[in-house]
């Protein structure tokens, strides 16, 4: 035990160290700013299911659905819109336990138990905030599970990225001008419900070192990539994104809402 947290030791203060602070914040509502240590995480498991079992790919999708409504486990299957042997998984939680003690245990379960899961496409990450948000909770909370959740955007495209490290040394102020660009991008699709996004970070517990999970869901695939290469124009993808991808296309093909 060190001496900051041992009875009566020195606090972190007065031995120089900053304090932490692990909270989620957003705008100010009623005049004090909003702040929470709630946030949601999602999951995306996408396997393959190999030639030869009882069972094809879209029996299994099917089974899926069936097995997380009765185990009331709210989730999202999907159809692999570019292997046609590959059925992708989303769950969420606002406990990341729920990933094992919940989840994990389905795939011990015939059809499931004989997939090969297919790890570079695993991505695990949590919502966060940007610190305007007018409905901090809604935004963390809510509103991922309702994007995904719609049943009018059957078209889902998920994948990782990470930024350059010279991003994160530039000024505050740079960096909200840049992230502001890419923000007003995204808005404007989704005024015109071409696509809406989920956006989650993953700092720490991607198996690829990435930063950042990004969902984009919509009422067609087109406008979902239209978008992706609209992005390549702005500063923070042009200048300040390392590395983004793989891309998982899904179609949905089974919804449960856990209840």
């Amino acid at each position: 035990m060190s001496d900051a947290n041992a009875p009566g030791g020195p606090s972190a203060e007065a031995k120089g160290l900053p304090t932490i602070d692990v909270n989620e914040y957003g705008g100010k509502k009623d005049g004090v700013k909003q702040s929470t240590n709630r946030r949601l995480f999602m999951q995306l498991l996408v396997f393959r299911v190999p030639p030869g079992g009882r069972s094809g790919p879209d029996t299994v999708a099917e089974e899926l659905g069936t097995v997380l409504r009765s185990h009331r486990i709210a989730g999202i299957v999907y159809a692999d819109a570019v292997d046609p042997r590959s059925v992708g998984l989303l769950t969420w939680s606002e406990d990341p336990a729920h990933f094992v003690k919940r989840v994990r245990p389905l795939f011990n379960e015939l059809p499931f138990s004989h997939v090969e899961l297919r790890e570079d496409y695993a991505m695990l990450g949590r919502s966060y905030s940007t610190g305007h948000e007018p409905e901090l909770e809604w935004t963390l909370l809510r509103r991922p599970v309702e994007n995904v959740s719609n049943e009018s955007y059957p078209w889902h495209v998920w994948y990782p990225l990470r930024r350059k490290g010279t991003f994160a040394k530039l000024e505050p102020i740079d960096q909200s001008h840049i992230l502001r660009e890419h923000a007003a991008l995204g808005i404007a699709y989704g005024q015109q419900e071409l696509a809406h996004d989920v956006r989650l970070a993953c700092h720490g517990i991607d198996a690829g070192d990435n930063e950042f999970i990004i969902g984009l869901v919509g009422k067609d695939l087109h406008p979902l990539s239209h978008l992706v290469q609209a992005m390549r124009k702005t500063r923070q993808t042009s200048e300040f994104i390392e590395k983004m991808g793989p891309f998982f296309v899904g179609y949905v093909v089974a919804r449960s809402s856990g209840e």
